[in-house]
C-alpha cells in the first residue's frame, strides 16, 4: 500500500510531464554520442579502410576480422612504446603542472594592488589555440636560433636539440604543456584556496604560526578536493595529448614522441586502417577507466573535505 501514495502519482506524473522536454536531448544523444559510439565498436571489429561503403552488401564477409586488431595491437612492441612514451609525459607533466600551479594560484590569492591584472595574464595562454602556441614554441625551442638556446647562452649553457633530440623533445612537449594549462589549473586551485574558511588562519595566527606552517598545515590539507579534480582532468587530458605532438613533433625524433591518439590518428587518416584505429581508442578508452577508477577509490586516502 506505501508504493501506491499519492508521492508516487506525483512523481510517475511529473515524469511524464517532463518527457517531451527530454526527447530532444536523449535523441541528440543517442545520435551523436551512443551511435558512434556502438559504430566505432563494430569497426574496430573489422580491417575497413574507411573507404569502402560501410554497411553495404557483402561488407561483413569482406572486412569481419573478429578480435584480430586488439590482438595484433597488444602483441605488438609498437603499443608498449608508445604506452611508455604516454607514461613519460604523465610522470613528467602532471607533478610539475601541480607544482606550478599551486604556486600561481597561491601568489594570486593574495590581496595585493593589481593581483586582478596578473590573474588575466596567467589566463591568456589558456585562451591562446594550441595551432599558435605550437608553432610559436617549436620556433623558440629551435636548436640553433631559438630564443630558448641563446637565453641559455647568455649564461655559458649550451641548450639541448630540443625537438631534435630523442632524450629532451618529450620533456619539451611537458614544457609547453604546462605553459598552457597552468592558468587553466591554477584557476581552479585558486578558487579552492579563496573558498577555505579565514578563521583557520586566524586561529593559527593566535597560537603563533607563520606563512610556511599555515600552507602546509591549513591550505595544502583543505585544498585537496581541488587538486584531486585537477589530478584526474589532467590525467584523462594526458592520455589525449595530441596537437602539440603533431605540430611539433609529428611523433619523431625516432618515435620518441609517439602517443595514442597520434596513433590513432595515423593509423586511421594517414594509413587508412579505421579498424585498427577503432580498437586503439577502445584500448585508450578502457586504459584511461581503469586509472580514474583507481584513483576514485583512493581518494579517501588522502582527500581531506571541510566540514
Amino acid at each position: 500500500m506505501k508504493g501506491n501514495g499519492p508521492g508516487k502519482n506525483r512523481g510517475c506524473g511529473g515524469l511524464i510531464t517532463a518527457s517531451p522536454f527530454l526527447v530532444p536531448s536523449l535523441i541528440g544523444l543517442a545520435i551523436f554520442y551512443l551511435a558512434p559510439m556502438l559504430i566505432s565498436v563494430f569497426i574496430s571489429l573489422t580491417d575497413w579502410n574507411g573507404l569502402d561503403r560501410l554497411f553495404a552488401d557483402g561488407f561483413m564477409r569482406q572486412h569481419y576480422i573478429g578480435l584480430e586488431n586488439y590482438r595484433s595491437i597488444l602483441t605488438s612492441d609498437e603499443f608498449w612504446k608508445v604506452l611508455g612514451n604516454t607514461l613519460e609525459y604523465i610522470v613528467l607533466y602532471i607533478p610539475l603542472m601541480l607544482l606550478v600551479s599551486i604556486s600561481v594560484a597561491t601568489l594570486l590569492s593574495r590581496q595585493r594592488k593589481g593581483v586582478g591584472v596578473f590573474r588575466v595574464l596567467y589566463y591568456i595562454p589558456v585562451l591562446t589555440s594550441w595551432v599558435a602556441a605550437s608553432l610559436i614554441w617549436k620556433t623558440i625551442l629551435a636548436p640553433q636560433f631559438g630564443a630558448m638556446n641563446n637565453i641559455l647562452a647568455l649564461f655559458g649553457i649550451k641548450g639541448p636539440g630540443w625537438l631534435l633530440d630523442e632524450k629532451w623533445a618529450m620533456p619539451a612537449i611537458v614544457l609547453v604543456s604546462v605553459w598552457k594549462d597552468m592558468g587553466f589549473f591554477g584557476l581552479i586551485l585558486l578558487s579552492g584556496i579563496i573558498g577555505i574558511n579565514t578563521s583557520y588562519y586566524e586561529a593559527a595566527a593566535i597560537d603563533g604560526a607563520g606563512p610556511v606552517t599555515k600552507f602546509f598545515r591549513i591550505t595544502l590539507p583543505l585544498l585537496t578536493p581541488a587538486i584531486f579534480y585537477v589530478m584526474i582532468v589532467s590525467l584523462i587530458n594526458s592520455f589525449q595529448l595530441f596537437p602539440q605532438i603533431m605540430i611539433m613533433t609529428d611523433g619523431g625524433p625516432n618515435g620518441a614522441t609517439q602517443v595514442m591518439v597520434e596513433r590513432i590518428y595515423k593509423y586511421g587518416f594517414r594509413y587508412f586502417q579505421m579498424g585498427y584505429a577503432s580498437a586503439f581508442s577502445w584500448i585508450l578508452f578502457v586504459i584511461i577507466m581503469l586509472c580514474t577508477a583507481l584513483q576514485l577509490r583512493g581518494q579517501n586516502r588522502w582527500v581531506n573535505y571541510d566540514s
